[in-house]
């Protein structure tokens, strides 16, 4: 970890476990005043160490009742090819998470859905279109074990 020390590893597990807490809270919880505090997770931020603040929404709740992986093999592993796919996924709203890989399989997506048949149309009009997709797998998900944000900072 980028020159952190025990404070800023726990101010970070604070903000990781719980992103709304106060600033008084979060000194008291590390054992700083507040004044410092703040001016340590405004460091971190300004880094880059903390790129930004999010809730955690249930999909299911929200209508996105089924998530699908997606392995996607590309045409071509030019890097102009590469840039296109992703930019693509990027103005994909469904697509939740995209990573390149190394291997058999050039991306794996993240995929949420309102239904089988959304996904369905999602698959068939968008993804598969998409540009220099060669193939695409997918693997429904029956349900997930363990879902943890974030980073491990003990």
């Amino acid at each position: 970890m980028a020159n952190l020390d025990g404070i800023d590893r726990r101010l970070l597990a604070e903000l990781q476990a719980e992103g709304r807490v106060t600033n008084v809270e979060l000194a008291q919880r590390v054992g700083l005043t507040a004044p410092p505090c703040l001016r340590r997770v405004r460091s971190l931020e300004e880094s880059g160490v903390i790129r930004g603040y999010h809730a955690d929404l249930d999909a299911s709740k929200l209508g996105f009742a089924i998530t699908v992986f997606a392995m996607v093999s590309l045409k071509s592993q030019a890097e102009d090819s590469l840039r296109q796919f992703e930019e693509a996924m990027k103005g994909l709203p469904e697509v939740r998470e995209c990573h390149m890989l190394n291997g058999e399989i050039d991306f794996i997506l993240k995929i949420v859905s309102k239904d089988l048949q959304s996904f369905q149309e999602f698959l068939t009009s968008k993804l598969t279109p998409a540009p220099n997709v060669a193939s695409v797998k997918t693997s429904l998900t029956i349900r997930t074990a363990k879902q943890m944000p974030g980073v491990p900072l003990e």
